[in-house]
């Protein structure tokens, strides 16, 4: 039976499907008293302490998606992700879209959600505000001053934006990658089938959604 995934599904897993995310959390959260060491040496933020709360009673599996996604050729019906893509920079998206295309069974389809840089240009020329525009496009981080600040990062990762995409641009690379018939689609719009609980308006006010076949 071909499968249905979620690939970087945080804490928003879609019941019924078989759930992937790459963060730290994941694995900290089978080691109770790793998790109480990096509590007590202030390693875990709020948000990663409630992911791993989150993580420790859900069926959520750890997998580096860019490099190797844990399934057979031709496996998957559906493939889907919210979020995630933006976090990889130019090569590591190509890898993931690699990988995607190997797991996909022939005519399965990929479903990306994304931020729309689009939507944020917009606001921007709406607004005129540049400290904010910059601001949501995640893509600048802090630097980290202390020991107990790089610890941290070591934990939990790089969570901010490594490249910003709108449809087209999507649109392009899932073709570039040898997708058929990429899309843009309707926040709730779908060409899966029987969805089930797939959230089709996850993101929904940031988003564009892009769907293509294998």
């Amino acid at each position: 039976m071909l499968k249905r995934v979620n690939i970087g599904c945080g804490q928003a897993p879609t019941p019924g499907w078989i759930n992937y995310d790459n963060s730290m959390s994941i694995r900290i959260a089978k080691y109770p008293l790793l998790v109480i060491i990096a509590e007590r040496l202030g390693l875990l933020g709020e948000g990663p302490k409630h992911f791993v709360s989150f993580a420790k009673d859900s069926d959520i599996i750890w997998a580096d998606a860019a490099r190797r996604i844990p399934l057979p050729d031709n496996s998957v019906e559906v493939l889907y992700t919210s979020h995630m893509v933006e976090h990889l920079d130019r090569e590591e998206a190509k890898g993931f879209m690699q990988e995607a295309y190997r797991v996909l069974a022939p005519n399965g389809i990929i479903r990306i959600a994304i931020p729309d840089l689009r939507k944020l240009v917009s606001q921007y020329i709406t607004e005129g505000n540049a400290d904010s525009f910059i601001e949501k496009t995640l893509l600048t981080r802090q630097r980290r001053q202390s020991v107990l600040d790089r610890l941290r990062y070591l934990i939990v990762g790089n969570r901010h934006h490594q490249w910003m995409y709108d449809g087209s641009s999507m649109v392009r690379l899932l073709s570039a990658m040898g997708f058929r018939e990429p899309r843009t689609s309707e926040p709730g719009s779908t060409i899966i089938r029987n969805p089930g609980e797939l959230n089709l308006y996850e993101n929904a006010g940031e988003s564009v959604y892009v769907e293509a076949y294998k």
